[in-house]
């Protein structure tokens, strides 16, 4: 890496990362988020630089890795301007690639299966948007498999979430147990994941979590697992990188279904998986190869397209939760409601299954469907399908776009006709 040292009047701070992807040597004094001094790494360890204290993957800031706002989601990953060309890439579809000659030393396309220009322009723009680099995948569980079959081992330990997303759990119990990987299954409560760590080779957390929305904080148990020996990935569905960057609070990786609130509205099924690991991301491109778990490029080019507006859609569907949420907090006909702060994610609990079925029956605004984060409101009671263990009347509410004032009077209407 070339680079110039820093004036003396200049302050350099360095967050060490293993598998990270830049090596520094020379007279750089290493400082901890205290200004502690910190002993220069004798081990090859890679040192991740930035002066505002942030681990990034560029040896210098220059302030993009700021939490990023709308205008990061609208040019993200767009190619430069050209006269004659779109603002914004048409899709590339295609099997075979012209490719003439020996492969050495060259990154061309050659065969869909491999590389398509259409994931790499989403690629990019999701890897700033993380901090990170993305390998896009053709659903959220590719994603996660993509985690869990390439970091783990016979002999290896996993502590994942026994409160979050069950299919991660279903994965676990029979693709991972029966070949030797233990599985320590913890409620999402920071207490209980330290507890968990000893012996962990990967921690899996998922916050805030699906269905509970229970929070932990990352960078406290991202150092603890590292100094327990083990990796850590995130799952950011709920939150999306607007509101939050594992990578930037210590996680390896930060995974995610695409199909949730990043794409937005409900037509495709993508996820993606991002680190600042060079290691990790050659791991995770020759697996998606490999297993041929890829995306179409019809499908990445609409998430990419849908990017756009993903600040705008955050920030309204986000405003309108905390509405709802107020709202069913102070109805006494709601048994519990739930809502972190953040995201377009409610839980409110209606005590028993016939009342959230009756509430469901009778909203005009919101469908009845499973996932979330789209334009449209949707909510589902979540128990019916058996793999969580939730109250028989927990009802998880995706808020969408429509008026505030209408999606209100809808809601507090099926809740009266539901009680």
């Amino acid at each position: 890496m070339e680079r110039a040292m820093p004036e003396k009047s200049e302050e350099v701070v360095i967050k060490v990362r293993e598998h990270g992807p830049y090596k520094v040597t020379g007279p750089v004094r290493l400082i901890d988020a205290a200004g502690a001094p910190l002993p220069l790494p004798q081990d090859g360890r890679a040192l991740v630089l930035c002066r505002c204290g942030r681990s990034r993957t560029k040896p210098y800031c220059d302030s993009s890795h700021a939490r990023p706002g709308g205008t990061v989601c609208v040019h993200a990953g767009l190619p430069p301007a050209r006269d004659g060309e779109p603002l914004f890439p048409s899709p590339v579809f295609g099997g075979p690639f012209h490719f003439a000659g020996e492969p050495e030393g060259r990154d061309e396309p050659f065969y869909g299966r491999y590389a398509n220009p259409t994931w790499q322009g989403w690629e990019a723009a999701l890897g700033e948007l993380e901090g990170g680099e993305a390998v896009a995948f053709a659903s959220g569980m590719a994603a996660i498999a993509a985690v869990l079959l390439t970091a783990l081992r016979a002999g290896d330990v996993l502590v994942a979430p026994s409160d979050g997303y069950y299919t991660v759990r279903t994965l676990a119990e029979r693709h991972l147990e029966p070949h030797g990987v233990e599985v320590r299954f913890v409620p999402t409560a920071d207490d209980a994941i330290r507890a968990a760590l000893p012996g962990a080779s990967l921690l899996w957390l998922e916050t805030p979590s699906n269905p509970g929305l229970d929070i932990v904080d990352i960078a406290a148990l991202s150092t603890a697992a590292h100094e327990a020996g083990a990796l850590v990935a995130v799952d950011n569905t709920l939150a999306t990188p607007l509101r939050q960057r594992p990578l930037e609070l210590g996680a390896d990786l930060s995974v995610a279904s695409a199909t949730k609130q990043l794409c937005g509205h409900s037509d495709v099924l993508l996820g993606y998986v991002a680190t600042a690991e060079p290691a990790r991301l050659a791991d995770l491109r020759s697996w998606r190869t490999e297993t041929g778990a890829i995306p179409g490029p019809f499908e990445t080019w609409l998430a990419h397209r849908s990017l756009a507006t993903l600040a705008v859609r955050v920030d309204r569907q986000e405003a309108t939760a905390a509405e709802v949420a107020a709202m069913l907090a102070a109805r006494s006909d709601v048994v519990a409601s739930r809502w972190p702060g953040l995201g377009c994610v409610i839980a409110l609990d209606l005590g028993t299954a016939e009342r959230a079925q009756a509430f469901l029956s009778a909203s005009k605004l919101v469908a009845e469907a499973t996932s979330f984060g789209g334009v449209h409101s949707s909510a589902e009671r979540r128990a019916r399908w058996g793999g969580d263990d939730v109250s028989p009347g927990l009802v998880r509410v995706s808020v969408g776009l429509e008026d505030p004032r209408d999606l209100l009077e809808d809601i507090a209407r099926a809740l009266d006709r539901a009680a």
